[in-house]
């Protein structure tokens, strides 16, 4: 069984919503090169808040931290906190936070002729095929993955 899960109440840790709070940050409007250095950098700065540019529906968005390796393939780590939209429908190919057998797991979606699987991106871990007597909900879609660098 396939839905889109609303509501529900599981065993694993609930999801922290995301701050009403607004949080502004500087943005500098010059893109920053990632091959070679530019000589001629515009220094100029505006005012962003990064609830705006990171959260589509505020009512809908959550924060989850990462546990486990299994999605390390797409650049999710333990510790990593990923925003979960649960406005978003889930298709092929996204990254989502599913819950199976009443289970929080985050997987890539693979919806191809009738079959539903869900993908680690680690070598290390089976592909979940979805099987009869299993209930699987996505709860929402992976947006953004904020990955703390140092």
């Amino acid at each position: 069984m396939f839905k889109t899960l609303h509501s529900a109440s599981f065993s694993s840790p609930a999801p922290a919503p995301v701050a009403a709070q607004r949080m502004i940050l500087d943005l500098c409007t010059w893109s920053v090169p990632a091959g070679f250095p530019s000589p001629a950098a515009d220094h100029s700065q505006k005012r962003l808040d990064i609830n705006e540019h990171l959260v589509r529906n505020k009512e809908a968005t959550f924060l989850f931290k990462v546990k486990g390796d299994s999605m390390t393939g797409a650049g999710i780590y333990e510790g990593d906190m990923l925003l979960v939209d649960r406005s978003i429908e889930a298709r092929h190919n996204h990254i989502v936070l599913a819950v199976l057998n009443n289970e929080f797991t985050v997987k890539r979606l693979h919806r191809r002729g009738g079959q539903i699987k869900l993908l680690a991106e680690n070598p290390l871990y089976p592909c979940l095929i979805l099987k009869n007597d299993e209930e699987l909900s996505i709860w929402g879609v992976v947006t953004f993955n904020l990955h703390k660098l140092c």
